[in-house]
Order: structure tokens, then sequence, then C-alpha cells
């Protein structure tokens, strides 16, 4: 992995020196691919609109056969994080294309909050492999970002290899980025359990009886929350999932009435390994326990949670 990110350094280097296709500039001995719609340069606009769109269908078509597999593979969550690195914007956006005087493509990511601009200079070629310079900004010019993408041909057509120096090789990220998301929704399970358990008890207060499922605790389809759906957690956990995990609740006891009736609440990973690895349980008196159960659902004899 880093001797592939220290080769792509120097061919990125040795290029920069070589052009003078910079993203504001024009040059006589710039690619005449800047105007043809199957050149790296057109692939690189299409894999930034996809980008600001946050389109992954889009998105995936311009990745290596490689990559195309292991992004399929990653979490939604996880494919959103890797687009939103194109083009440095946390919402989805609507992308324009134009040109600068000299003819250079220009791309635009507009969102509700903040617009972001990319200009793409001309492609330096070298057999199979393509390296664009661009820059990033804002609307306004500030927080200028200079990049050098490449692009790899693969059965004819342009797929991306790298994002600056990063070399896109996502199966070996894979573990790397799992890990890192699995920790997030591991602590978001956490808090989930937190959140129904103060709805149940606020059900508790309300109605003076446990709900009987967490369809009770939802928001009211139409008029105003009742018994029935209480307004007390969004739709989400009250279809028992949130974040990658499924949360279930069982009522300890025949009665749902009065205080003495109890409950226990338990959250798994949909997909172990990938969404989580930890299952965790909250126990009747209220203590969270977790473990490694491979997906299964732990009970209050797994270690407590700190």
């Amino acid at each position: 992995m880093f001797l592939s990110c220290a080769c792509l350094l120097a061919a990125a280097n040795a290029l920069s020196q070589e052009s003078s296709s910079k993203p504001g500039e024009s040059s006589a001995s710039a690619p005449s691919e800047t105007t043809n719609s199957g050149g790296p340069t057109a692939a690189l606009k299409a894999v930034l609109s996809a980008a600001c769109s946050q389109n992954q269908t889009e998105f995936l078509s311009f990745l290596t056969v490689r990559n195309r597999e292991a992004f399929s593979r990653m979490t939604p969550l996880a494919r959103v994080a890797l687009m939103k690195r194109f083009v440095l914007l946390n919402e989805p956006g609507r992308p324009t294309a134009s040109a600068n005087p000299a003819g250079r493509p220009i791309l635009r990511c507009q969102t509700p909050d903040v617009t972001t601009e990319m200009q793409i200079g001309g492609a330096e070629l070298r057999d199979n492999i393509a390296f664009l310079p661009m820059e990033l900004r804002s609307a306004t010019g500030a927080n200028v970002h200079q990049i050098t993408m490449g692009l790899v041909r693969e059965d004819g057509e342009w797929k991306l290899l790298s994002l600056g120096l990063l070399l896109l090789d996502l199966p070996a990220l894979e573990v790397e980025w799992d890990a890192a998301e699995m920790e997030s929704t591991e602590r978001e399970a956490i808090e989930a359990l937190k959140k129904v358990s103060a709805a149940v008890e606020a059900y508790r207060n309300k109605y003076l009886r446990l709900p009987e499922s967490l369809a009770n605790l939802g928001p009211p389809f139409h008029g105003a929350a009742n018994g029935e759906a209480a307004g007390f957690l969004d739709s989400d956990l009250a279809n028992g999932m949130k974040n990658g995990y499924a949360i279930r609740y069982v009522i300890v006891g025949a009665s749902t009435l009065g205080a003495p009736a109890k409950y226990a609440l338990a959250a798994t990973p949909l997909q172990y390994g990938r969404t989580g690895r930890r299952s965790f349980f909250r126990d009747s008196n209220g203590a969270v326990h977790a473990a490694d159960r491979r997906g299964a659902v732990g009970s209050e004899a797994d270690p407590k949670v700190e």
C-alpha cells in the first residue's frame, strides 16, 4: 500500500514538473482529449458529479473491478463517507458544469449552505494511466486545495486510480474503515438503548404501564400522540433499527402493568463484522452488558459496559 502511494507520489511530481496545463491555463501542447467525451477529463468530471450528488450507482461505474466489488460490500455510511472526500461537502449537492476562459472544465457542487468549485486541468497521459491537476475551492475563492487525480484505463474505459496521493485500493482499506465505523456504530447502539429506555419510562409515567412494543413509542401516523403511538421515539428506533443495529424490546414477566413490571433491551449488529461486532443487552435493572457474540443476542451474563 505505502509502496504504491510512494510510486504515485513520484509519478505525480514528475508529471507536475513536465506539465504546464494547470486548471486555469491553456497550453498548445495540452492533449485534445479535453473535448473527448470518452477521455479521462470527462470521466473525472462525471466522478465528481456523482460524488457531489452522492449518487452511489453512478460513482460505482467509475471504479475498477477490484474496487467496485469492495465498494459494493461497504455499508451505505462508508460509501457516502468516501464520496464526501472528493468534494469536501457533508451534504449531497446539485452539480453544474461549465468552463473557464481557457476552456478547462469547471464543476460546481451546490448545497443549501455552501458551494464548492472544482477546476480540472489538462490530462497527462502515460500509456494507460492519466494524471489530472485539479483545484477545489469555495465559490468565494477561499480555501483552495490543489490535488492531482489519477485514472487508469480498464477495458477501454477510464476508472479512478487515486485521490491525490491516496491510491484507491478499497479492499486494502476495508478492514481499517470497517473498524473505524464499527467503533462509531457500537457507541451509537449504546446511545440507542439509552434513548429507548428513556422512552419506555416516559411511556410508563404517562400511561401507567409498559408499552407492548417499540411501535407504541413511535410517532403517530396522523393526529395527536396516544397510547398506540406515543411519539417518544423516531420512526427508525420504533421500527427496531438504528445505524446498523437491530433493537429488541422484551417485557420481563407476564404483565405490563404497574411499577414492578420490568423489561429488557438488546442491540445486535445487522451485519456482524461490518456494522458492529459486539452485542449489547440492557437487563431489567438497567445495567448494559456487551460481548462479541458473532451477531447473536447478548445476555445479562455478558460483561457490563463501564
